[in-house]
């Protein structure tokens, strides 16, 4: 083994001293922070205010906010939806439909989900790695495209007006904590009834006696979602319209009528050993429900990710996507540019290593879902694409942010588009049986 010794700090010392150019940095580092130092100004005029616009616009809707939640795959997906009942309905910009009626059951499936797993894996001991996975995170806010179809196809969708948001939904760790911590006592109690051969419908007995106090937690925290709701709005035109009393399906019926299992992911994660194009993959213990949808994702060039949706966006569809938002992005601006901060220069030195590698040594992983609004051609081949995101007006252009396609290529995972828009090849594949990745796959929903 190497010790690190006094010599070598002294020549690192020496080296680091007879450059002038590291005390220009080190000045500008310790004064204004590493991503201030390092800011492209070149980037930030490329993509700013006066730049903002684009060959296809179809979003300029009001910007929803998700604020201190792990909701962004909810929001996405309602934000595609709202987009097409504003468009048919020539309803007002800010309509919205609830993300929290969604969450209520997101967190009470999967509450029901953590016990199965629970159950299931009650023969292995403790500290075996997927069980330590499944008391690590019983439930929390992330998910994925077919998790949120899933929650739709089950319990409909309703009006924002009809479920708004609470505190403990608008700031979701509070809750998180408190529900994770009964469940996993709930957890260990139902393993020890495995253990000691109670029956079937003894455990049964006992987990709805959980699941009945899960549920009064989170009507409690959230609210207790509608059965029916009364849905009126005025549209553009000073038209007052009425409907209702209808069912979360009826609602989803009669207003958006969007056969979600029309919509797949193409995922981009090059250069791995165990996931190479072409397959289509799911994930372990990756699901939200006990008989939900499983996450489906056929591995593809980002060639194919980018034809797709454009493709889309062209027809004037938004497009559901997952990408690493921590990676090269102005937060306050909005901007997603790979020329945006100069780390190799400011610290001398080559932080990258290709988008495959970085996906296995988890330095990049899809840490977020956004929708494509818009995209800026020349001559027929996207250059940047307009995002809205789900963090309120306050972030970027009102809430929209502007992507370079060479960021989209490096830091996009996923793509949901109509399978309209794949090749016969592709389509075939969705077909296949998926090989199972493990539970520790990076492209696990967020935990």
């Amino acid at each position: 083994m190497k010790e690190l010794t006094a010599d070598d700090i002294k020549s690192y010392e020496d080296k680091y001293c007879s450059c002038k150019f590291n005390k220009v940095a080190q000045r500008a580092v310790t004064t204004n922070g590493i991503y201030k130092a390092a800011e492209d100004m070149n980037a930030i005029d490329r993509n700013g205010d006066s730049n903002f616009s684009f060959s296809i616009d179809n979003v300029s809707i009001g910007a929803s906010n998700q604020n201190k939640s792990g909701r962004c795959w909810i929001y996405a997906c309602l934000n595609t939806l709202r987009q097409h009942m504003i468009k048919t309905y020539k309803m007002a910009d800010d309509f919205e439909l609830s993300q929290n009626y969604l969450n209520f059951y997101d967190k009470l499936e999967k509450s029901n989900y953590f016990y199965e797993n629970v159950i299931r894996t009650a023969h292995k001991p403790m500290d075996d790695r997927e069980v330590w996975y499944i008391f690590a995170t019983p439930e929390q806010d992330g998910g994925d495209w077919c998790l949120v179809c899933a929650l739709i196809d089950k319990y409909g969708v309703v009006p924002q007006d009809a479920m708004g948001e609470t505190s403990c939904s608008i700031t979701s760790a509070e809750l998180n904590t408190i529900l994770n911590r009964k469940l996993r006592k709930d957890g260990l109690k139902l393993r020890s009834m495995v253990a000691s051969g109670s029956s079937d419908d003894e455990i049964s007995s006992v987990r709805a006696e959980m699941m009945e106090e899960n549920y009064r937690i989170l009507a409690i925290a959230l609210g207790v979602p509608p059965c029916k709701v009364e849905f009126e709005y005025r549209d553009t035109d000073k038209k007052f319209h009425q409907a209702g009393p209808l069912t979360p399906h009826e609602f989803y019926k009669d207003f958006i009528g969007e056969d979600l299992n029309d919509y797949v992911i193409l995922m981009n994660v090059p250069d791995v050993d165990d996931m190479p194009f072409g397959k289509l993959y799911t994930i372990e213990d990756s699901g939200n429900m006990v008989g939900g949808r499983p996450n489906l994702y056929l591995n593809q060039p980002i060639e194919e990710l980018t034809k797709a949706a454009l493709a889309q966006v062209k027809d004037g569809v938004p497009v559901w996507y997952g990408c690493d938002v921590l990676q090269q992005f102005d937060r306050d601006k909005g901007i997603m540019d790979l020329d945006l901060y100069g780390f190799n220069d400011l610290f001398g030195t080559d932080l990258n290593f290709g988008k495959g590698a970085m996906f296995s040594t988890r330095e990049s992983l899809p840490t977020h879902a956004m929708v494509l609004a818009g995209v800026d051609l020349v001559n027929d081949e996207p250059v940047r694409w307009k995002v809205e995101n789900s963090w309120g007006e306050k972030i970027g252009k009102k809430g929209y942010m502007v992507m370079s396609q060479a960021w989209f290529e490096e830091y996009t995972y996923e793509v949901v588009v109509n399978k309209k828009y794949l090749t016969d090849e592709q389509k075939a594949a969705f077909a296949t049986e998926p090989t199972v990745l493990p539970f520790y796959n990076g492209m696990q929903p967020t935990k």
